[in-house]
């Protein structure tokens, strides 16, 4: 049975969503204290769009990654994604009114010919070709741990400079253990560890910085 009365004003939806969020989070866990207002912002935007508390504890930040990404976006910087569902989940209005650009490759033809000809995984060779670009770069990986470990190889054997890594792979093959790698990196990132994450995670956390620049 439909409720009689019922929010159909999309921001008061958003808004009473995030105060049963922290009402919740009083609930589950009353001495839990956010380390600052950004990674407030970015932990509630996470479990807002997965409904999932988890996040609380599982979401790793390193080596001041949210001021990096900041002066990514604030710069003209380039956000890579692994998939075309992260992408779209990013509020590309306010990336164009920032001058940020944006790309996922994962659909490129050089990326299915350079994954067929290497016997690599098309994430991989998106990542190369993200390397060539000339600009600040973000990377929002929510789907592919070949990715996050094809970052990480590139940075250290100097071939790519990653400015910052949102690493969110979700699934069973290597996805904990990736995320867990790029933690330990000397990468500014953002890392869901254990199995969870997901583009429309990943989508979020972008989102999140963007609307408290």
């Amino acid at each position: 049975m439909e409720p009689e009365n019922y929010i159909t004003i999309p921001h008061k939806i958003t808004d009473k969503s995030f105060v049963m969020i922290q009402e919740e989070i009083d609930r589950i866990d009353p001495e839990y204290t956010f380390k600052n207002p950004i990674e407030e912002a970015v932990i509630k935007r996470a479990i807002h769009t997965t409904a999932d508390f988890d996040y609380l504890h599982t979401l790793e930040f390193t080596h001041d990654v949210i001021a990096k990404i900041q002066h990514i976006l604030k710069n003209h910087g380039t956000i890579f994604t692994d998939t075309t569902m992260a992408l779209a989940g990013i509020n590309k209005r306010r990336l164009d009114d920032l001058g940020v650009h944006y790309h996922c490759y994962i659909a490129e033809p050089e990326v299915y010919k350079i994954a067929e000809e290497r016997g690599i995984t098309r994430s991989m060779a998106a990542i190369e070709m993200a390397a060539k670009v000339d600009t600040e770069k973000l990377f929002v990986i929510g789907n592919a741990p070949t990715a996050v470990y094809k970052i990480l190889e590139m940075t250290r054997d100097k071939q790519l400079k990653p400015d910052a890594v949102i690493g969110v792979p979700v699934g069973f093959v290597e996805a904990a253990e990736s995320k867990a790698a790029l933690a330990e990196s000397d990468i500014p990132s953002i890392a869901a560890q254990g199995r969870k994450g997901g583009s429309n995670l990943a989508a979020a956390l972008v989102n999140a910085v963007l609307y408290n620049l």
